[in-house]
C-alpha cells in the first residue's frame, strides 16, 4: 500500500502538465477541429461520476456551428493533446483506457448534453500496452468504427479517455472527454440499449476506483454498458 501511495503522489506532481483534451477528429483523410467538436474551455479533468458535466464536458451544453458526415461503418479517429499538435497526447505517466459513446439528436449543432441516451460504441481496455501508450506513441490518436446498425441521422459522439494513475480511492481516476458533432449515413437502423450521463459510472466501478501500481494488475474492466454491435 506504501508503494502505491508513494507512486501515485509521483505522478500527481507531473498532473499540471499531464492533463489532455480532445481537440481534433479525422474521417477519410479529413481533418476536422474546434467547429466541430464541444471542447472544454481547459484541459482538467472530470474526477466526479456524478457532475452534470459527465455528457460532454465543462461548456458542453452548447453547440459548435459545424458537424461532419461519416458514413455508417466508416472509421473515427479521435485525436487528443495536451495543448496543441506539438505536445503530447497524454503524460505516459497517466494510464488508461480510450471509450467513445454515441447520442441521437435532433441536431447536433444545437442540442444540449442534458438527459440524452448514449450507447457505446468503443472500447479499449488492453493493458499490455494500456490504450493510453498507444494512442500516446500514435501522436494522440486512436481510431474506431461507426456502427452500422444504427439509424441514420445527428449524432453528438463522446470521445474519452480515463487516467488511472491516481485511481486508488474515489474520485481519483481523472475523465478526459469531449463531444464531437457529426451526421451519419447510410444506417440499417437499430435500437441499441442506451445509459445516461451522469449515471453510466459509478464511485464505485472496478474500472473508477483501480489500483494502478500494487498489486500489479492483470487486467482492466471498463466502466460502462457493454459495446453495441
Amino acid at each position: 500500500m506504501k508503494v502505491s501511495v508513494a507512486l501515485a503522489a509521483l505522478a500527481s506532481v507531473a498532473a499540471v502538465n499531464a492533463h489532455t483534451r480532445f481537440q481534433w477528429f479525422q474521417i477519410n483523410g479529413a481533418d476536422y477541429g474546434s467547429d466541430y467538436i464541444r471542447i472544454p474551455p481547459n484541459n482538467n479533468p472530470v474526477t466526479d461520476v456524478n457532475s452534470s458535466v459527465m455528457g460532454c464536458n465543462v461548456g458542453g451544453s452548447s453547440g459548435k456551428p459545424k458537424k461532419a458526415t461519416i458514413a455508417a461503418g466508416g472509421t473515427f479517429t479521435a485525436e487528443f493533446h495536451h495543448e496543441g499538435r506539438t505536445t503530447q497526447g497524454i503524460d505516459p505517466s497517466h494510464k488508461g483506457a480510450t471509450i467513445a459513446y454515441l447520442a441521437k439528436v435532433n441536431d447536433a449543432t444545437t442540442t444540449s448534453d442534458q438527459g440524452l441516451n448514449w450507447f457505446k460504441i468503443h472500447e479499449n481496455p488492453s493493458i499490455n500496452p494500456w490504450a493510453s501508450d498507444s494512442f500516446n506513441s500514435n501522436g494522440g490518436k486512436w481510431s474506431f468504427k461507426i456502427p452500422t446498425r444504427i439509424a441514420s441521422g445527428d449524432y453528438l459522439l463522446r470521445a474519452e479517455t480515463i487516467s488511472l494513475h491516481a485511481a486508488g480511492s474515489y474520485p481519483g481516476a481523472q475523465l478526459y472527454f469531449g463531444c464531437a458533432q457529426i451526421t451519419v449515413t447510410g444506417g440499417s437502423g437499430g435500437s441499441p440499449a442506451t445509459v445516461k450521463f451522469p449515471g453510466a459510472y459509478k464511485g464505485s466501478d472496478p474500472g473508477i476506483t483501480f489500483q494502478l501500481y500494487y498489486p500489479v494488475p492483470t487486467s482492466y474492466k471498463v466502466p460502462g454498458p457493454p459495446v453495441y454491435s
